[in-house]
C-alpha cells in the first residue's frame, strides 16, 4: 500500500513516481520548495528531474519510495493520480476511470477544493527543507516576509541568492539611476559585489524579481 501519485509535464516524456505523499498537500510544497531554491523545473531540462528527486529522496529515505520513469511506461499508477507541471506549478491534474472489469474508460480531472489537504503547506516545506544537507537548507529564509519590490526601503536586508548557492542577506544600498546596467532604473541594489565602493555597476546586486523576501524591519 501507498499514497501514490505521478509527476509529468506537458509533454509526457519522463516522469516521477511517489510512493509516498503524493496528495497535493505535499506536491505542492514539493514544487514550491523547488522553486525557492531556485532549481530549473523539469518542463524546462533534465536537471529539475534530478533535483525534484533529490529532494523527495532526501526527505523519504530509502531505496523505493521515489522513482523516475518514461511516462508511457509509468503512466497512472493510482491513488492521487497523475500531476502535470509547467514550471514548477500544477496545470493539470487527472486520474483514470476503470469499469467493473478494471478496464480504463477515461480520464477524470480532479477539483483542486477537493484535494487531500490533512499537510500544513509551511510545516511541509520546513520538512522537505529539514531533510536536505545542511548546507543546502533555506531556514530563516522560509519564514521570511515576500514583499513587491515596490515597497523594498534603503536600508532594507534582503534575501538573494547567485548560481548554485544559498541565499544570504545583502543591505539595500540605492536604486538604479537613469544609466543603470540592464535597464534596472529605480530597482533596487545591495552591497554584494563591490567595486571600489560603488555597488551600482553590477547587474547582479539588483533584485530582478516582482517580489523579494526581507528580514523583519527595526
Amino acid at each position: 500500500m501507498g499514497n501514490r501519485a505521478v509527476i509529468t509535464t506537458p509533454d509526457k516524456n519522463l516522469a516521477l513516481y511517489l510512493h509516498w505523499n503524493g496528495g497535493r498537500d505535499a506536491v505542492e510544497p514539493l514544487l514550491k520548495y523547488c522553486e525557492l531554491q531556485g532549481y530549473r523545473p523539469p518542463s524546462q531540462d533534465c536537471y529539475g528531474w534530478a533535483r525534484m528527486a533529490q529532494v523527495v529522496g532526501n526527505f523519504f529515505g530509502g531505496s523505493l519510495s521515489v522513482g523516475i520513469e518514461r511516462y508511457r511506461n509509468l503512466g497512472d499508477q493510482g491513488d492521487n493520480g497523475v500531476y502535470v507541471i509547467d514550471g514548477w506549478k500544477i496545470v493539470d491534474h487527472y486520474a483514470t476511470d476503470y469499469d467493473e472489469d478494471w478496464n480504463a474508460v477515461g480520464l477524470r480531472h480532479i477539483d483542486p477544493s477537493a484535494e487531500q489537504s490533512g499537510y500544513d503547506f509551511d510545516e511541509m516545506l520546513h520538512a522537505f527543507d529539514e531533510a536536505m544537507p545542511e548546507n543546502l537548507r533555506l531556514g530563516a529564509f522560509l519564514d521570511a516576509e515576500e514583499v513587491p519590490v515596490s515597497d523594498v526601503r534603503l536600508g532594507d536586508k534582503v534575501w538573494m541568492s547567485a548560481y548554485e548557492s544559498n541565499p544570504e542577506l545583502f543591505e539595500v544600498v540605492g536604486f538604479g539611476a537613469d544609466d543603470a546596467p540592464r535597464g534596472f532604473k529605480g530597482i533596487p541594489f545591495v552591497n554584494r559585489y563591490d567595486h571600489d565602493g560603488d555597488y551600482s555597476w553590477n547587474g547582479n546586486n539588483y533584485i530582478d524579481a516582482d517580489t523579494c523576501r526581507i528580514a523583519p524591519r527595526v
